[in-house]
């Protein structure tokens, strides 16, 4: 049985498509919808943990992220 794994998945536009980036293992895919991003990202996280060693996720894993809004003067 596979183990699984919450991570976080930030989606911005980028042009005509869509960026997703896992800040936990600072791994990013793209797609033309928000969708098709976040399956890309799935399938590149999923690929990232068949092939990685395991010393090089322990060292790239940020295990504590938090995502909040922030209230900044711009003027």
């Amino acid at each position: 049985m596979k183990q699984t794994r919450q991570l976080t998945a930030l989606i911005e536009r980028e042009g005509d498509g869509y960026v997703a980036l896992c800040p936990e293992l600072d791994v990013a895919s793209q797609g033309d919808t928000i969708e098709e991003a976040k399956d890309n990202l799935v399938e590149a996280l999923e690929l990232f943990f068949e092939t990685a060693d395991p010393a090089e996720v322990r060292d790239r894993l940020h295990p504590e992220v938090y995502v909040t809004r922030l209230e900044v003067a711009v003027g």
